[in-house]
C-alpha cells in the first residue's frame, strides 16, 4: 500500500494520469470498502483541491453520506432528487456546469457552483455515487468524466 501521494502538476489530464495508478496502489489489497472510499476521496481532494469530494451510498430508497472531504454535507438524498439522485436514477455520469440551473438541485452548500456525479455499481445495480463539487462555474469536463469513471469502476 502506498502511503504518500505524489501531487502532479500540468494539465488536468496529466494530473489524472499520475493520480489513477496511485489510487489503485492505495486500494489494492485493501478489502475494507469504506477505507478505500475514504482514501479515494482524500486523494482527489489533495490532488485537485476540489471544493467537496465524496461518496453517497445506496441504502434502501436513499443515498446516505459516506466518506468525504470538504465542508459538512447533506446526509440523505432521495432517489431521483438533485444531481446525485438523478445520476443514481439514470445510472450515468452527470456533469452540471451550473448547479443553480439544474432542476431540483439540492444546495448542501451555497458555495458549490458546478458538479460532476459518477455512479458506481455492484453487479447491475447502482451501489452509490462519487460526487465532486467546485466553487467555479463550468469546472468539469469530459476529462473529469473519463478518469473519475475509471476510478469508480475499479472500486471493489
Amino acid at each position: 500500500m502506498a502511503e504518500d501521494l505524489k501531487i502532479a502538476t500540468g494539465s488536468r489530464e496529466e494530473q489524472y494520469r499520475s493520480l489513477v495508478p496511485q489510487i489503485k496502489a492505495l486500494t489494492e489489497g485493501e478489502t475494507d470498502f469504506i477505507a478505500n472510499l475514504a482514501n479515494i476521496s482524500a486523494a482527489l481532494k489533495e490532488q485537485f483541491g476540489f471544493f467537496w469530494v465524496g461518496f453517497y451510498l445506496v441504502k434502501g430508497n436513499e443515498l446516505v453520506l459516506g466518506p468525504f472531504q470538504g465542508p459538512v454535507a447533506c446526509t440523505r438524498i432521495t432517489f431521483g432528487k438533485g444531481v446525485c439522485g438523478a445520476a443514481w436514477k439514470e445510472g450515468t455520469t452527470l456533469i452540471v456546469p451550473d448547479v443553480d440551473a439544474f432542476p431540483g438541485h439540492i444546495a448542501c452548500s451555497s458555495l458549490s457552483r458546478s458538479e460532476i456525479v459518477v455512479p458506481f455499481f455492484r453487479g447491475n445495480e447502482v451501489a452509490g455515487v462519487l460526487d465532486v463539487d467546485s466553487e467555479h462555474l463550468n469546472f468539469f469536463d469530459e476529462t473529469d468524466r473519463k478518469y473519475l469513471e475509471e476510478i469508480v469502476f475499479s472500486i471493489k
